[in-house]
């Protein structure tokens, strides 16, 4: 099976470095038409759909390759290694952020920079760590998944999005999850709601902007100040928008975090 119809990957744009656009959970690359515009003239643009998402090889899908983050990590790193000539920077929306991360860690010499759009390393409440759940909460989200997954998808896709002025991101998102596999999408669910990854945060050694939305039930906004803290050298920005999916709700203004942080760095790399 060939990488690029594995993960039905799509190289456009133009420009001597590569802008990768890694989706989150529920979705695929076609979400990211509302901020790669803005990337097009400058970068090459590399996109591709999760394993079990969008026009990915649903067989390709298998619960132990799967059965936590770094599966999806090594699958990027092969999607590098075939269609990314040098370093890249990684664009990563929520889990994607969290698996660009790992993907960073196992291979450094493969990323100019990351960029997280909110992103969690954990979602379940610790002591001294918000992040945004208790294990009860992420327990009834789970269960309710498995006895109604569309049901789930209607419901709980409107309130992920945000977005109250744009009822038609609401309804896109609702569609997206519910045309996902169900038994994937639970699996995927699972794997992404009980993963814990701040012991990795120290552990990365590029360039790093955390996008945060000031209003998010999934990612708040503590948790963005936690990454900030762990994360060597990382910035934060925080943007003014309800929801957890920038990228669509308020793409112009994401584009402009990421572009003035990426400006930034040739800057600094040209001094």
């Amino acid at each position: 099976m060939s990488v690029r119809h594995r993960n039905n990957v799509s190289v456009y744009g133009s420009g001597s470095t590569t802008v990768v656009f890694a989706h989150g959970f529920g979705c695929d690359q076609a979400v990211w038409r509302f901020i790669s515009p803005a990337f097009e003239e400058r970068y090459r643009i590399l996109a591709f759909d999760l394993v079990g998402s969008g026009g990915s090889d649903l067989a390709a899908y298998d619960r132990a390759r799967y059965g936590n983050l770094q599966g999806y990590a090594n699958d990027l790193l092969d999607i590098l290694d075939e269609f990314a000539d040098g370093p890249v920077i990684h664009i990563g929306h929520s889990v994607s952020a969290m698996i660009g991360m790992l993907a960073g860690i196992k291979a450094p010499e493969r990323f100019l920079a990351q960029v997280m759009l909110a992103p969690s390393p954990c979602y379940i409440n610790e002591e001294g760590y918000v992040g945004g759940f208790t294990r009860g909460d992420i327990d009834e989200l789970l269960e309710t998944m498995d006895a109604n997954y569309l049901g789930w998808s209607s419901n709980v896709a409107p309130i992920i999005m945000g977005a109250p002025n744009a009822p038609q991101l609401a309804a896109e998102l609702t569609h997206n999850f519910c045309r996902n596999d169900p038994d994937i999408a639970r699996h995927f669910a699972r794997v992404t709601f009980l993963s814990d990854h701040r012991a990795d945060l120290p552990r990365v050694n590029v360039p790093t902007l955390i996008v945060q939305c000031s209003d998010d039930l999934i990612a708040p906004r503590e948790v963005g100040d936690y990454l900030h803290r762990h994360i060597p050298g990382s910035r934060l920005h925080v943007l003014p928008n309800i929801g957890h999916c920038p990228h669509m709700s308020a793409p112009e203004e994401s584009a402009r975090a990421a572009l003035a942080f990426l400006d930034a760095l040739a800057l600094e790399a040209g001094a």
